[in-house]
């Protein structure tokens, strides 16, 4: 059961993290022309960002 909430708890991260960083225009930021590069950027800081934000959520709670 354990398991189950750890999941939902990260997939439940990573849609709130992949859409608050969806508001930021990564192409002003960054020289690349490619649509492709920009969005991988997005993906990965969002990967990134899910689970730490999980990782804080999981350690308060009595699931870890």
């Amino acid at each position: 059961m354990n398991d189950w909430i750890e999941i939902v708890i990260y997939l439940l991260c990573f849609i709130a993290s992949f859409y608050a960083l969806s508001c930021v225009r990564f192409e002003l930021f960054t020289r690349v022309k490619e649509v492709r590069k920009v969005q991988m950027l997005l993906l990965l800081l969002s990967i990134g960002l899910a689970y730490v934000v999980a990782q804080f959520i999981l350690m308060l709670t009595i699931y870890h």
